[in-house]
C-alpha cells in the first residue's frame, strides 16, 4: 500500500493529464453520440423553409447573404447543439434546399407567393418606399 501512495505523490501529474485524456475522450465520444439523426435533421430542414420564407418574407429578393446570416443566426438560437457539431457548408447546404423547396411552392401556391409578397409590399409602403396614388 504504501508503494501505490509513493507512486501517486511522486506522479501526480500523471494522474491529472489521466482523468484530462479521459474527460477529452469523453466529451468527444459525447458530441459524437449527440449527432442529428436523421428525424432530426428532417425536422430541422421543415423549420429551414420555415425560416427561409420569413426572411425572405422580411428581406426581399437580392439581399441572399443577409438572408443566409440571418437564417442561421435563428438557427444557431433554435438549434445549439446541432449547430456546434455540424459545420457551415453542411448547414448553407439545408439552406440551398429549403430555398428550392420555397421557390417551388411560391411557384405552385399562390396564398404563399401573396403572403411573402403583400408582407414586403406593406413593408415598403410603411417605409415610403413604394406608395401608389
Amino acid at each position: 500500500m504504501n508503494d501505490v501512495v509513493k507512486f501517486l505523490v511522486e506522479n501526480w501529474y500523471l494522474l491529472i493529464v489521466g482523468v484530462g485524456v479521459a474527460a477529452a475522450a469523453g466529451f468527444m465520444l459525447y458530441h459524437f453520440f449527440k449527432l442529428p439523426t436523421k428525424e432530426q435533421i428532417a425536422k430541422i430542414k421543415e423549420w429551414l423553409l420555415y425560416a427561409v420564407t420569413e426572411a425572405e418574407k422580411e428581406l426581399g429578393g437580392g439581399t441572399g447573404q443577409l438572408k443566409l446570416r440571418q437564417v442561421y443566426d435563428l438557427f444557431v438560437q433554435r438549434f445549439p447543439a446541432v449547430a456546434a457539431v455540424i459545420s457551415f457548408d453542411t448547414f448553407s447546404g439545408w439552406v440551398d434546399e429549403a430555398l428550392e423547396q420555397m421557390r417551388e411552392m411560391l411557384a405552385k401556391n399562390e396564398q404563399v407567393a401573396a403572403y411573402v409578397e403583400n408582407c414586403f409590399l406593406v413593408q415598403e409602403i410603411r417605409e415610403g418606399v413604394a406608395i401608389d396614388g
